[in-house]
């Protein structure tokens, strides 16, 4: 280990968080001095690494899995910013090693980009890899759809352990034929929530090939009732038990997520914890710490600003704001979206107008804002939604939002730097908390 590295990513980590800066720019200096930093800093973990990879969910689900290993008594390293660049996993691995560069954990957890991923998994090949989805999303990086499923791909080719993969969606669960070392478990749904998660063909009415739900799932989504669900684990009992968890069987989970794709998300936490845990796994208290895991920020984060709830929501290609529409009432809520296409949003917004607005007909939308402010006002204007104010400055508009509902809870849809700038903001009028 090169210690020079070490002391001068820490300073300039120091120094970084001291002016404000991004979590990110430590990890790209680190990379720079020492392109082998990562890989000697996670190596001899003893539970090894699990990669987090995929279009949608992976700050959440990422999330999910730590606190489940960590409920079962694990230390675990995560890049818990959501940075998933390389450099972005460098950057929190400067914040947990010592002088010397060694990280005292069991495993680290890490949610990666899907390309990005790939460059990750050359460094470091994980034991475990959760792949959660193929949709389309920011097509000017990653380019079309079956682009995407080879990165997954690679990641799953790189693992040396146990591959999670989502049974429901063709192409994640395609990677299967793939693999030939590491072993292979799915997530899945029951038939009756199918329509609820569409894979990417359904999306968009095409006739894609049908998804391989004969697969033996490790861990099955069965019923959603608003944040309860009921998952049936492979060692399947036929009935819930009075405490609502066995060894295996069927479980119910009150969780405190908010959307409904986050329970989806779940049952992708729970398969890959069972796996890194085999035997050893305690279910009861592996319900419990589900039960327990609060939202990623800025993932249906829910804020308090002057007396009312104010939640952020992310989105940032169809799926995920169709879902974030369907899981979050608009009634009686005031809501702004914020819309930005730097580079870690996708610089294509096109996909804007695959999605259905129809559900902020009623209440309308207060402030649009954002680098694409005007883009998605005029795809408002198509879907008959009334908006009331487009300032593209955030802070502005962010002022304007709270100034004008203040007697009403709040919601923003926000990109991904939009969500950033948000919560710069919003730290200075209220409690955010902080992420580094």
């Amino acid at each position: 280990m090169n210690p020079l590295s070490v002391l001068v990513g820490k300073a300039v980590r120091r120094a970084s968080k001291l002016r404000g800066g991004g979590s990110a720019l430590p990890g790209l200096v680190v990379e720079r001095l020492d392109p082998g930093f990562m890989g000697r800093a996670l190596t001899g973990l003893k539970h090894g690494v699990v990669v987090v990879s995929g279009t949608n969910g992976k700050t959440t689900t990422t999330k999910m899995v730590v606190e489940l290993l960590q409920g079962q008594g694990l230390k675990v390293f995560t890049n818990r910013t959501g940075s998933n660049f390389t450099r972005g996993v460098a950057a929190a691995l400067l914040g947990e090693v010592d002088w010397r560069g060694r990280l005292d954990a069991d495993i680290a957890v890490l949610e990666l980009d899907e390309a990005h991923a790939v460059h990750f998994v050359r460094l470091v090949p994980p034991r475990y890899s959760l792949l959660l989805n193929v949709l389309r999303d920011q097509l000017d990086r990653f380019g079309e759809i079956d682009a995407t499923t080879r990165l997954l791909e690679t990641i799953a080719l790189a693992t040396t352990g146990t591959v999670v993969l989502n049974r429901e969606d063709p192409r994640v669960a395609g990677i299967a034929a793939s693999v030939t070392v590491a072993d292979v478990v799915y997530f899945g749904l029951d038939a009756s929530l199918r329509s609820t998660f569409p894979n990417d063909d359904e999306l968009r009415g095409a006739a894609g090939t049908a998804p391989a739900s004969a697969l033996p799932a490790d861990v099955v989504l069965e019923k959603v009732d608003g944040n309860s669900a009921v998952f049936l684990l492979n060692d399947a009992a036929p009935e819930i038990s009075a405490a609502g968890s066995v060894a295996g069987g069927t479980v119910h989970a009150d969780l405190r997520l908010r959307g409904v794709y986050n329970i989806f998300n779940a049952a992708a936490a729970l398969a890959t914890a069972r796996a890194v845990l085999g035997a050893a796994v305690k279910q009861d208290a592996l319900i419990a710490s589900l039960s327990a895991v609060e939202p990623a920020f800025g993932r249906g984060e829910s804020l308090v600003v002057d007396g009312q709830a104010l939640e952020l929501v992310l989105v940032k290609n169809p799926s995920g704001f169709r879902l974030g529409l369907k899981s979050f009432d608009p009634a009686g809520c005031a809501t702004m979206i914020a819309i930005n296409d730097n580079y870690a949003d996708g610089r294509d917004m096109s996909w804007l107008w695959d999605v259905d607005f129809d559900s902020l007909g009623l209440d309308g939308v207060e402030v649009v804002s954002g680098v694409r402010a005007y883009d998605m006002a005029l795809r408002l204007k198509y879907d008959d939604v009334p908006v009331r104010a487009v300032e593209p400055d955030l802070p502005a508009a962010l002022r304007e939002f709270i100034s004008g509902s203040k007697d009403s809870p709040k919601r923003i849809f926000c990109t991904y730097t939009a969500m950033l700038a948000v919560r710069r903001e919003l730290s200075k009028i209220t409690k955010v908390e902080v992420v580094s």
